[in-house]
């Protein structure tokens, strides 16, 4: 069987048991003290916790999804995009034919 199989085993017993301590502290009435009863009770309820915590353990965790990545090509850029660059500014340079300040 498969842990999560197994793991689903356990919760379907552990929940038995927590509706059998209920029944049972139903028909015991003064036979048996309140104290022990709560006591089994709270245990079961324990149990049930610590089932559905190794539940939540045993599924992996989703890991976080990155940047989607962007191939950037090694080929040159075509010249053709700066054949008319003459009037632009260089960047950070300012215009060709001008001095900076």
């Amino acid at each position: 069987m498969a842990l999560h199989e197994e793991l689903t085993a356990v919760q379907r017993c552990v929940d038995d048991l927590v509706r059998t301590v209920a029944r049972l502290e139903q028909q015991s009435g003064d036979r048996l003290t309140a104290v022990d009863v709560r006591r089994v009770r709270s245990d079961t309820e324990r149990l049930r916790e610590s089932v559905d915590l190794l539940r939540c353990s045993a599924t992996p965790p989703v890991p976080p999804r990155g940047p989607d990545l962007v191939t950037i090509s090694d080929t040159p850029y075509d010249t053709a995009l700066w054949a008319n660059a003459g009037d632009l500014d260089d960047e950070g340079l300012g215009a060709r034919d001008r001095h900076a300040p």
